[in-house]
């Protein structure tokens, strides 16, 4: 679930079946109150060109729409005496591109593509910032599903490197706390030379976060500790010398950002 806000009014968004759907509760709340939400729409359900929109939608993405009780809902749409719930129009024709939900959080909710027409019924400026926000909505989830997966990268590629030192580092007769010490040192060589700072540093300049220095690097940092945790695998395996491997790794690591950067620039400027 997350929130946006349009015009000062928050609206939710859920998932369902993998799919972003929003709550035209809260929309209908930006231009009534919540007690008239449901009759805003009930009364959009009525009208014969929102009837018609959902209709093609479900025709388009709902292989088990009922397509014969559609038209006869489109037949009557339009009439003064025609009224139709959300629930009648889901029983009925099996439509998935809207739904009600129950308690918290409840109300109802339909498809974005639903949900930005409805929009219209609220106004014209609504439903574009409504489009705007939930755009970046999206592009936030973007950066951070970018972050996430970096992050998860550099987790896995940590198993290679902390394996290269198990293999070339450690001397069977080394104790339990001394095994320890030389992975922690290792890791700090990398720290080093992508960030500047050892691990104990950084957790005693920052006393207040949880988690550790990796925890809260950008996504081309982690793109760099990634990189450099499989170089320093190897070079750990070419018994080069911890000394030669922390300046080697920081040259990689400044050259790597740097181009990173300048790949940002680029797309940038387009």
């Amino acid at each position: 679930m997350a929130k946006i806000t349009v015009q000062e009014t928050e609206v939710t968004i859920v998932t369902f079946q993998e799919q972003d759907y929003i709550s035209l509760t809260d929309m209908a709340n930006a231009k009534e109150s919540m007690s008239r939400a449901a009759d805003i729409i009930k009364n959009w359900l009525r009208n014969r060109y929102s009837l018609e929109f959902m209709g093609t939608w479900e025709m388009i993405h709902n292989p088990n729409f009922k397509v014969v009780e559609f038209d006869h809902f489109k037949s009557h749409a339009g009439l003064p005496n025609f009224v139709m719930s959300v629930s009648e129009w889901i029983e009925k024709t099996s439509a998935i591109g809207i739904f009600v939900k129950k308690g918290k959080y409840g109300g109802t909710y339909a498809h974005k593509d639903i949900a930005f027409e409805f929009g219209s019924a609220i106004s014209v400026p609504f439903k574009i910032y409504l489009i705007e926000e939930f755009q970046r909505l999206k592009e936030d989830e973007q950066k951070q599903l970018g972050w996430s997966a970096k992050r998860e990268l550099s987790k896995l590629n940590y198993h290679i490197h902390t394996d290269a030192i198990k293999q070339n580092l450690i001397p069977a007769e080394l104790t339990p706390q001394q095994i320890s010490f030389v992975y922690a040192n290792e890791a700090d060589v990398l720290n080093v030379a992508m960030f500047g700072i050892t691990a104990k540093h950084w957790h005693d300049a920052n006393p207040d976060l949880k988690g550790n220095i990796r925890d809260y690097a950008t996504i081309n940092e982690l793109i760099c500790l990634s990189n450099m945790e499989n170089l320093n695998a190897v070079f750990i395996s070419e018994e080069m010398p911890q000394s030669k491997r922390l300046v080697r790794l920081n040259q990689i690591a400044r050259h790597q950002m740097e181009v990173l950067h300048e790949v940002e620039k680029r797309k940038l400027l387009k």
